[in-house]
């Protein structure tokens, strides 16, 4: 990985082929997967934070608050096409069953990965652990140059491309790429600069993210519980060993039961998160650190011009009560790599409308299927009806007895019922 841009043949007059504003998660797995489907292609990424210069440690041990993503199945099967699956793996919690409950109802459905002959229905990894695995990945890469830390403050088109003006320690410099990448996160302020219409519709929630000890091991499963206050989650935790007594809480909450949530004593939220999820862990003994962030699903109108496109958050953010955000970007990440596949195949730019308005049709086909399956869950559990109550029970219960039903329930939880993985049905 080199710290300036290289040069090639195919667009001398310009700096780089690809700039990504942003090297998180999304921003660094685009890179190394268009990296290496296009060696021949210059890639520079240009990322507000400093770079971590720590190496990836062989005895790595997370902490015990830090922040985790919930990767499908089929995230697996795209990074183990990037090569990157086999580091992971040494930190990833698979999770081999699925619990979702109505509380106060008697409906439940079960989805375990040994029904589909896996090992995991998906897995939980530790985000540092995520992106220092990343990291260590793109030192291979000799196409790719990073600018950190640096921010896009402006962007002007071009007939070949774009203008990308790039601020490090005080000065400006211009950048000339075929094509701009946007994938700053949910708000992006970039997105904002450009003009980038939003339609915003508010859950009316917050989610409140911790991790959280019980007495009993989680035995590697997730449990997703429906409360009349909303949705909340445990994802297992502690690795890929021995079945661990320490999970990860998602805890969907209006604002005045957050503000009152917080400012509770940890005996008190232990308290309170056990008379919502029950037993089935044993007691809760611990709260770790709470972090907490509003509800919102945001989508840009239209996440494509000439020379610029919108990746993860920074084009949509979902409600996390699937544990489909990340996912859904990882494969929208991979479209766009098809994408500037075809484009280079074509000899054609990268930045054309039509090659990026290809990867908004395609991924936008994904993106209303994951969130219509996002919705619906919330619509149906978040009412109070007693009729709808009843059609709940009945629908858990016949998703527990009909495997077809399941089957497809499942796949649609591992990430499976999309091409972007590469997946058989």
């Amino acid at each position: 990985m080199t710290t300036e841009p290289g040069h090639n043949n195919d667009s001398p007059s310009l700096d780089t082929d690809v700039l990504i504003a942003g090297g998180g998660l999304a921003g660094a797995t685009l890179a190394l997967a268009l990296g290496q489907a296009q060696p021949g292609l210059r890639i520079t990424v240009v990322e507000a934070f400093p770079l971590s210069a720590e190496a990836l440690p062989e005895d790595y041990q997370p902490s015990y608050d830090a922040r985790s993503t919930a990767l499908a199945w089929g995230s697996r099967l795209i990074y183990e096409k990037l090569g990157l699956w086999s580091r992971l793996a040494g930190q990833a919690t698979p999770i081999r069953r699925i619990h979702v409950s109505d509380r106060g109802r008697f409906g439940a459905t079960r989805l375990a990965a040994d029904e589909h002959n896996q090992e995991a229905l998906g897995y939980v990894v530790d985000n540092r652990w995520l992106g220092l695995s990343l990291m260590a990945a793109l030192q291979d890469l000799p196409n790719l140059s990073w600018q950190a830390p640096a921010q896009v403050t402006d962007v002007e088109p071009l007939a070949s491309g774009v203008s990308v003006k790039v601020s490090a320690e005080g000065e400006k410099r211009s950048v000339t790429a075929q094509c701009l990448v946007v994938a700053d996160g949910g708000r992006s302020g970039l997105r904002e600069r450009l003009g980038f219409q939003v339609d915003h519709s508010d859950y009316q929630q917050h989610a409140l993210i911790a991790n959280v000890s019980t007495a009993n091991c989680h035995e590697f499963v997730a449990f997703e519980r429906f409360t009349d206050a909303g949705p909340m989650a445990l994802l297992p935790g502690g690795g890929p060993g021995r079945s661990a007594s320490t999970s990860a809480l998602v805890w969907t909450l209006a604002k005045h039961q957050l503000d009152e949530l917080l400012a509770c004593s940890d005996e008190e939220k232990c308290r309170r998160l056990q008379s919502r999820f029950g037993w089935r862990l044993g007691r809760f003994t611990r709260v770790g650190t709470c972090h907490h962030y509003p509800l919102v699903l945001n989508t840009v109108k239209e996440n494509v011009r000439p020379g610029i496109v919108l990746v993860g958050n920074a084009a949509h953010t979902l409600h996390p009560v699937a544990g489909q955000g990340f996912n859904l970007a990882l494969r929208g990440l991979m479209t766009l790599v098809d994408q500037f596949s075809l484009a280079v195949n074509d000899q054609r730019p990268l930045g054309e409308l039509a090659i990026l308005k290809g990867y908004q049709d395609r991924h936008c086909q994904d993106w209303q299927r994951t969130v219509q399956f996002s919705d619906s869950l919330i619509q149906v559990f978040g009412s109070q009806s007693p009729a709808l109550a009843a059609l709940r029970d009945a629908g858990l219960v016949g998703l527990d007895l009909i495997p077809p039903a399941r089957r497809w329930f499942a796949r649609q939880a591992m990430g499976l019922n999309h091409p972007a993985t590469g997946a058989k049905s």
